[in-house]
């Protein structure tokens, strides 16, 4: 089953630019880069040609012996049965991170070769910028991050119809029943299989839940061996032990942070860069606590008080080895850890539509909000629970506070809105923003 990708539509509008840049896809290993460029140049082009670095080691010889764009064209037309054609051609440059001069020449065709539409990717390519001391060729590439599949994207093709409807949504409104109960069974599938693109296939296309977990449990075996593979031998054990320790850390009643559950003894400094790494391989998300809910909220982080959270919903369940019956039947075993994944989906929909990651707000012990959420000069708490049932101060106590003009919480609950506390299904967090700006421009 073929999954669309919300990306897709933001590379077409990148095609049709008169002035554009070399994309360079950023993204985990097993979120779809490689997918995504090719299913986009079947779509949009002509010709794709497509260069892998990895599988062909010839190919770093031609960026070895010169910086001339049009001779650098030539020979690759040597490793291609596709014409390379200005307009008409996708250039494909796969595990870019194998051939600094690869990455460099994206510089000069941004510089002296526009007319031709290049995109590139890597895999770790933020750790193998790093440990190869490479740069990134700054102001002459458009970054963009990929994200695993998307509950929205999930949604779409696991239930067009359904999907269509909420889309259209324009009001804070209770959604029908009927709606309502089908959201909550496919957002519980997908809080099973995550958002990998061969998780969420399998799925879909009714391969079995067992196939589901192997799917699953082969990505983090990958994951494992790049350690490995990648890491500075002093770190491998470090990044091992605090990959492992996401599910404690996370099954936390209060989700902060600590080096002592990785480690009995461990030090910040001892782990700063099996950390990096983490967060540089896109696997980790790092939320920092903030003093107050001030703008920018960068300005207010604490850099020592954070939250690290897993890049997807379905690998940390399955890294946490929580069955999927458990889910699909609501089982009540897994009390703690709920809370974890529960907040661990809704910051996985919410990255790829804020301009940077969210924070987090507590006063001590008395109270948490699980995220704050800038949105131009408001500041939006945010708080998650994994049921029906929402008692808690903690919101409360920031409101009294702070009197932010919107309050959000995300439950399995039916939409609702009442004195300023916007009530979501988990299911909408996708439509997130949205709902945000129609309710501060509505207020």
């Amino acid at each position: 089953m073929k999954i669309r990708r919300d990306i897709i539509g933001q590379l077409k509008q990148w095609k049709n630019k008169e002035i554009r840049k070399p994309i360079l896809l950023k993204g985990a290993r097993q979120s779809g880069k490689t997918w995504i460029m090719e299913e986009f140049g079947r779509e949009c082009f002509d010709y794709v040609a497509t260069f892998n670095f990895d599988r062909t080691e010839e190919l770093t010889t031609v960026f070895e012996k010169t910086k001339d764009i049009e001779r650098i064209l030539k020979e690759l037309a040597l490793f291609t049965n596709v014409p390379i054609e200005p307009g008409k051609t996708l250039l494909i440059f796969d595990e870019i991170q194998d051939c600094e001069g690869a990455l460099n020449s994206l510089k000069y065709f941004c510089e002296e070769a526009p007319q031709y539409h290049i995109i590139a990717a890597g895999s770790l390519l933020g750790v193998a910028v790093r440990r190869k001391k490479m740069s990134v060729p700054v102001g002459k590439v458009q970054l963009i991050e990929v994200y695993p599949v998307t509950f929205k994207e999930f949604l779409r093709a696991s239930d067009p119809q359904t999907f269509t409807y909420l889309d259209s949504i324009k009001q804070s409104a209770p959604l029908p029943e009927i709606i309502f109960h089908k959201l909550a069974v496919e957002y519980k599938r997908y809080l099973v299989c995550g958002g990998m693109p061969e998780a969420v296939t399998a799925l879909l296309g009714n391969e079995g839940m067992q196939s589901v977990e192997n799917v699953l449990q082969n990505i983090l075996d990958l994951y494992t061996l790049d350690f490995s593979k990648y890491a500075a031998p002093v770190d491998i054990p470090r990044i091992n032990r605090l990959w492992r320790s996401l599910p404690s850390q996370l099954a936390k009643e209060n989700r902060k942070f600590i080096y002592k559950v990785v480690k009995t003894g461990a030090r910040a400094r001892e782990y700063e860069d099996a950390l990096l790494w983490l967060e540089e391989a896109g696997l980790i998300y790092r939320i920092f606590n903030v003093s107050k809910p001030g703008v920018p909220l960068s300005a207010y982080q604490d850099l020592s008080a954070f939250k690290v959270y897993a890049l997807d919903c379905g690998l940390l369940r399955r890294l946490a080895r929580l069955s999927p019956e458990a889910i699909l039947s609501g089982n009540a075993g897994y009390i703690e850890f709920k809370g974890a994944l529960a907040e661990n989906a809704i910051l996985q929909a919410l990255v790829p539509q804020s301009d940077g990651l969210p924070n987090y707000w507590n006063s001590g012990n008395r109270a948490e909000v699980d995220f704050l959420l800038q949105e131009g000069t408001n500041i939006v708490p945010v708080e998650v629970k994994a049921e029906k049932r929402v008692s808690g101060k903690s919101l409360s106590v920031y409101s009294s506070k702070f009197e932010p003009k919107l309050k959000i919480r995300f439950s399995m609950n039916n939409l609702k809105k009442d004195n300023g506390l916007l009530s979501l299904p988990s299911c909408l967090a996708d439509w997130t923003f949205r709902f945000i700006r129609q309710e501060l421009h509505d207020s």
